[in-house]
């Protein structure tokens, strides 16, 4: 009976292939379809979109590589990419920034061997640090903002037993002022107790006196005492911030970072002489403005280098923007849509080839993330779709920062706009 059974279903595929000659092929595809989708779900495999996806530009002892990915930052790129960090190495941008564009661009720089000279001290290490602070920093050395740091290449292999970089540290000389009754512990290059008063700008007024002696040698952790007579005065200690200096990179991506010397902030103290009238005091002004801590300059790269799909460009010159803008809509888009003009806040995954039936008023909508997505339509009837008339508004949109600049300044600060 079985046997009859199989013979019979064979006959009626055989006969209903010749029929609908497709029809095995389209269910076999079927079948493979629900197949691989059951796999994906239930075997815990993952779908990946297209946009998912984006091509890093990895620059490795000394080579640069085009790596296509699905990382979602730089650590996961690293892993992924089974790139091996030794002790020193240094990468930019740093690991947890987020991978959000294509040709993004990452740098491994390898440590080197460096010996710092410390005094009597002498330290050989590893380190990929493009400053003498940094180096220092990155071994583990404290140097003080007073103090002289000279990287150079040693001149004489035979004498100082380098081969490669040195860093010579010439230390300041601490000191203990006293200044009007403040106790500060400060640095000095200082020779005498005269040169210090002039490094800090500290000018003898009416009834001031210093001890020791002016003519007096600086030694280490010398008390230098600075008093007045005949007035009250008052003295508090103030932060100077921290000097950032910016230099651009064509090696990084536009809209990343990297620090390159990491910046501190200064200290002063700032003496007031009171004006008093029956023993209350009627009014202040300065006598003596002293920097005790000399700020360190944190020096930051910003990434130079840019990549705008032709697609991108093409939607921006429809919309009448400007070329010199074009670096400051993208970063924003990518990060706001990833250049989807259907896109509604909290959906992720592609990018929906059609508009969904309903926008909710309080959700992002669209390239910019409209919120609600209806104040498009100032910008055209069909602001649902069309990905140019999304961007005109988005202009309209931007004026409000002072333009495109402005938007990416603040969207950098304050990860929207």
């Amino acid at each position: 009976m079985a046997k009859r059974k199989a013979n019979f279903l064979q006959r009626l595929m055989a006969r209903e292939f010749h029929r609908h000659p497709f029809a095995v092929p389209v269910v076999t595809l079927i079948f493979l379809s629900f197949g691989t989708m059951f796999a994906s779900v239930i075997l815990g495999g993952q779908t990946i979109g297209a946009n998912d996806s984006h091509v890093v530009q990895l620059s490795l002892d000394g080579k640069r590589q085009i790596v296509p990915t699905r990382a979602i930052d730089v650590n996961d790129f690293l892993v992924r990419a089974k790139v091996n960090l030794n002790d020193g190495d240094i990468v930019e941008p740093s690991r947890d920034t987020p991978i959000d564009n294509d040709n993004f661009r990452i740098n491994v720089y390898r440590a080197r061997p460096v010996t710092i000279f410390d005094g009597d001290k002498r330290v050989q290490a590893l380190s990929a640090a493009t400053t003498p602070r940094s180096v220092a920093a990155q071994v583990g050395i404290q140097v003080y903002p007073e103090d002289d740091l000279k990287q150079e290449v040693s001149s004489n292999v035979l004498k100082d037993q380098v081969i490669g970089e040195k860093i010579v540290i010439d230390r300041a000389t601490p000191a203990n002022l006293n200044l009007y009754g403040t106790q500060a512990t400060i640095r000095t290059r200082s020779k005498t107790v005269g040169d210090l008063l002039k490094e800090k700008n500290i000018k003898l007024g009416s009834g001031d006196s210093v001890q020791p002696d002016a003519k007096t040698p600086l030694t280490p952790n010398l008390s230098v005492f600075v008093t007045r007579t005949g007035t009250q005065i008052v003295t508090s200690e103030v932060a100077i911030p921290v000097d950032t200096q910016t230099v651009e990179d064509p090696s990084l991506s536009f809209g990343t970072t990297a620090i390159r010397q990491q910046g501190s902030a200064g200290k002063k103290l700032v003496t007031y002489q009171l004006d008093l009238q029956n023993g209350k005091e009627t009014g202040r002004h300065i006598i003596q403005e002293v920097i005790t801590v000399p700020p360190v300059t944190q020096i930051i790269a910003r990434g130079k280098a840019i990549y705008i799909s032709p697609d991108h460009s093409s939607l921006m010159a429809a919309a009448g923007i400007s070329s010199g803008d074009y670096p400051y809509v993208d970063y924003i888009v990518s990060h706001e849509s990833g250049w989807c003009p259907t896109k509604l806040q909290g959906n992720p995954g592609a990018c929906p080839g059609y508009a969904p039936a309903y926008i909710p008023n309080g959700y992002g909508y669209g390239m910019c993330q409209s919120t609600p997505g209806s104040k498009m339509a100032s910008a055209g009837a069909d602001w649902q779709t069309n990905p140019v008339t999304q961007l005109r508004w988005c202009s309209g949109y931007a004026s409000r920062y002072g333009g495109w600049a402005g938007s990416y300044q603040h969207w950098v600060a304050y990860h929207n706009w």
